[in-house]
């Protein structure tokens, strides 16, 4: 299966950037979080579908590397990328010049699954994910999936 890849353009704002007007490192997370949006709606699985689904996907891990600065009011293109799937969700960015092209950031996260009812880790990316992403893949509008039994299989 090909990754799944989403991006969007942005203008930086003012209220991101320090007294230098260089962008501060802890608004970058802002801008990751809103290329991944965009990818999860891609397959249909926003946070409402991930909640009715009946897990929750936090973030447990991050990495990032400041390549060169960004400045207020800087026109980048963030890009994220679905690169593992099968026990943890990871998702790979960079951001980019949108004029020139020229890699200014590059990024991970990653992601495990958490039953919302019980608030259990899943070792395996749950079935209601999988299944978002295969229908994406086949070309099919993905189905809003059932939520997992609630524990002592009362629901």
């Amino acid at each position: 299966m090909p990754n799944l890849a989403a991006e969007l353009t942005l203008l930086t704002s003012f209220q991101d950037a320090d007294p230098l007007g260089i962008i501060y490192h802890g608004n970058y997370f802002r801008y990751f979080e809103e290329a991944r949006r965009a990818l999860m709606d891609k397959i249909g699985y926003g946070y409402l579908e991930m909640k009715e689904s009946g897990y929750m996907y936090p973030v447990s891990e991050t990495r990032v590397k400041f390549i060169q600065p960004i400045r207020f009011q800087h026109r980048i293109r963030v890009v994220a990328e679905l690169e593992e799937w099968e026990n943890r969700i990871l998702v790979r960015y960079a951001i980019y010049d949108a004029e020139s092209g020229k890699r200014l950031t590059r990024a991970q996260t990653t992601q495990v699954a958490v039953r919302v009812d019980t608030g259990e880790l899943c070792l395996v990316t749950p079935e209601a994910f999988r299944n978002r992403l295969r229908a994406f893949h086949a070309g099919q509008s993905p189905q809003v999936p059932a939520a997992p039994a609630r524990a002592g299989g009362i629901n």
